[in-house]
């Protein structure tokens, strides 16, 4: 896939970090934060380019992918406030407490442009799933919610793993029994959350595909 992003260049004290944003705003795409059920909601153009989000994020371990979804148009469906989405690979050690510092220095941005290779995403999706079966696991995706965003902290596999289900969902979605007619459909999920110790309910993000009005436009597969 190939996606044109924004890159940004920014300093909290001594450390620059590099920043990406889509380079156009997924308009129909909405993100609200687990508490402890999340939904993330979107058309086919929105959840194939974060898709192709996560799917660059799993090979970009010293970049922090931030997706702007709270000025996203509200969807009719759902409760709850809107959210922004920002992927960090854990090793960068970045706290969300530090998230709104390095926002507020994303001023000047230049042009990127990327491709992703969808077979290593999909190669590095199924090792993921195979070392759930193991009790000694370890690669979740850390998360937390903060200043109006939901940070997401994994690493290469648990990101393709999460690109593998959004394409899923912009792929099946549009071929779901009602989206016609404007109802979201339950497609996939954001799986491999860490979960709170002690049990309980689980955390969860669930997929949705939501074609966007006026629904005259939409054509089923």
């Amino acid at each position: 896939m190939r996606l044109r992003l924004r890159e940004y260049r920014t300093r909290t004290g001594p450390h620059e970090h590099r920043v990406v944003q889509p380079w156009q705003p997924l308009r129909h795409t909405s993100l609200r934060a687990p508490a402890p059920i999340g939904t993330l909601m979107g058309d086919h153009d929105g959840l194939n380019r974060l898709a192709g989000m996560f799917s660059f994020a799993a090979y970009s371990r010293h970049t922090i992918v931030h997706v702007p979804l709270s000025d996203a148009v509200p969807p009719d469906e759902g409760q709850g406030q809107l959210v922004d989405l920002v992927l960090v690979h854990e090793t960068l050690g970045l706290r969300a407490s530090r998230w709104p510092g390095l926002r507020h220095g994303l001023r000047q941005g230049t042009p990127l442009t990327v491709r992703t290779d969808e077979a290593r995403t999909a190669r590095d999706a199924a090792l993921w799933r195979a070392r759930q079966r193991r009790a000694d696991r370890r690669d979740e995706l850390r998360h937390a919610t903060h200043a109006r965003t939901f940070f997401l902290f994994g690493n290469r596999e648990v990101f393709a793993e999460s690109a593998m289900s959004l394409a899923y969902a912009a792929g099946w979605g549009p071929r779901r029994k009602g989206v016609a007619g404007g109802r979201a459909a339950l497609v996939s999920g954001l799986w491999g959350l860490e979960q709170p110790p002690g049990g309980g309910h689980p955390v969860e993000v669930l997929v949705c595909f939501k074609a966007y009005p006026p629904y005259a436009h939409f054509r089923r597969p």
